[in-house]
């Protein structure tokens, strides 16, 4: 009597699945189903490799749990990537609403240039890194010229305001347009360019383009900027 070994059937009657599912999803699905090896066919490859062993030499316990845990992951991947995508379609949304209020409120950004209105004057800041012994702000024109000097006297390391009221140093108001701001700081007795902080209106935002990326911020003025580089939002 002769035994017949339906291993090998199965084996093969498994990889031809296997080709067939691979070959299926290189080409586009058809209108009548899925062709991707998904969880359902895996689960199906599974009990079929069971009814089928050789009743001489059985697989053992160790490969079925190694198969069943492939499997849990296989599932537990497909329900992740249906979540990330539930969130990132949660997020634009966020993103849309937070932009759409943005636009016509003041914010605070790093910046040397803005719209000047002498008659409201401006407030700003300077990002002091060390201790100073004189802190000075000088704006200029949109020709160039030196139109005031602010003298901001002696600060620790960190944020300064400082405050325009719109008039250049004899006194007179100036015109109303768009004006650049210098800053300088005393540091161990060396004069070092400092970075400013100025308002500006925003016009318009910019959705990002990629999952996770950063709106943007058309602000008047100044170009455009980062929200994560925003120091402040007012009204």
């Amino acid at each position: 009597m002769s035994t017949t070994d339906s291993t090998s059937s199965v084996g093969s009657s498994v990889l031809a699945q296997l080709q067939a599912s691979s070959t299926a999803a290189s080409t586009p699905a058809s209108t009548t189903g899925t062709t991707a090896l998904g969880k359902d066919a895996f689960l199906q490859l599974l009990v079929t490799q069971m009814k089928n062993q050789n009743p001489l030499d059985p697989q053992d316990n160790t490969t079925f749990v190694s198969q069943l845990a492939q499997f849990s992951s296989v599932e537990s991947l497909q329900n992740l990537n249906t979540s990330v995508s539930s969130i990132t379609s949660s997020v634009a949304s966020s993103q849309a609403l937070q932009a759409s209020a943005l636009v016509g409120r003041s914010v605070i950004a790093q910046s040397s240039t803005a719209i000047v209105d002498p008659t409201k004057g401006l407030t700003g800041s300077v990002a002091v890194t060390g201790s100073s012994t004189d802190n000075t702000v000088s704006i200029y024109n949109s020709s160039g010229s030196l139109v005031r000097t602010l003298d901001l006297g002696a600060s620790a390391p960190g944020s300064q305001s400082f405050t325009w009221d719109g008039n250049d140093d004899s006194g007179a108001a100036v015109t109303a347009g768009t004006y650049t701001f210098k800053a300088s700081s005393a540091i161990n007795g060396t004069a070092t360019d400092m970075l400013t902080y100025l308002p500006a209106t925003v016009n318009s935002v910019t959705m990002a383009t990629t999952s996770g990326g950063d709106m943007t911020l058309n602000l008047a003025g100044q170009g455009s900027v980062a929200l994560s580089k925003v120091q402040s939002i007012g009204i």
